[in-house]
């Protein structure tokens, strides 16, 4: 059984699409250009907040979104996110109970996001999560991010526990690769921002409906 169970952020374990939504149609108002639906904007999360902005300006061709645009853009669409952060977000069902049920274990828990820092420790703090992750690996917290191995392998460094004793849970292509990439068994949800990608090269060991299939496969985790 894990000893160490990682998870990702957007789509796995909140909601954060529709604050995401706002925030880049703060921008694009900004820029003259019209609102992109929510659906597109799912389509563009799991990257982190930086490519997010790249894609929307991409989208209606703002240089190509490209440099200068993005980092001309990034300062105030970040902060359109910060404001943003925790306003139109929430835990997916089951994720806060399965937490509970986690952490009563003592099982070790991390958060392994592609998401910036500030924008992480923002949404985890609106929703009274932090308390629940011995670590928390975000997408400026290292020099690459995921899909690079370096990522989990950080976690698992961290606790001193073996690719085969941890289990990773995202909702992407990129959880999957990563995962594969660090050779740690890998879930995914079927709710998440890239359901459509998990089959093929990219299909996860178990997909799940909800995460309290942590608690109740017949496989259910039990501290080893």
């Amino acid at each position: 059984m894990p000893r160490l169970i990682l998870f990702d952020l957007d789509g796995t374990l909140i909601d954060t699409a529709p604050e995401l939504a706002a925030a880049v149609n703060a921008l694009l108002a900004r820029l003259g250009r019209p609102p992109v639906p929510l659906a597109q904007v799912r389509t563009w999360i799991g990257r982190g907040a930086r490519e997010l902005l790249r894609q929307a300006l991409r989208h209606h061709d703002v240089d190509g979104g490209e440099s200068p645009s993005v980092d001309a853009a990034w300062a105030g669409f970040e902060r359109d996110c910060a404001a943003a952060c925790g306003t139109r977000s929430a835990p997916y069902p089951g994720v806060v109970s399965t937490l509970d049920a986690l952490q009563a274990k003592g099982m070790r828990l991390a958060l392994i996001t592609n998401k910036e820092s500030v924008l992480t420790q923002r949404v985890l703090a609106a929703h009274r999560l932090t308390s629940y992750f011995d670590l928390i690996v975000a997408g400026d917290t290292l020099p690459v991010r995921k899909p690079d191995p370096a990522v989990l392998r950080h976690a698992l460094d961290t606790f001193g526990v073996e690719a085969d004793d941890a289990l990773f849970i995202g909702d992407s292509a990129i959880d999957v690769q990563a995962a594969r990439n660090a050779g740690v068994p890998v879930w995914a949800v079927s709710y998440g921002y890239d359901s459509a990608a998990l089959r093929g090269d990219h299909a996860p060991d178990r997909l799940v409906d909800s995460l309290d299939a942590l608690l109740t496969h017949p496989t259910h985790i039990t501290l080893s």
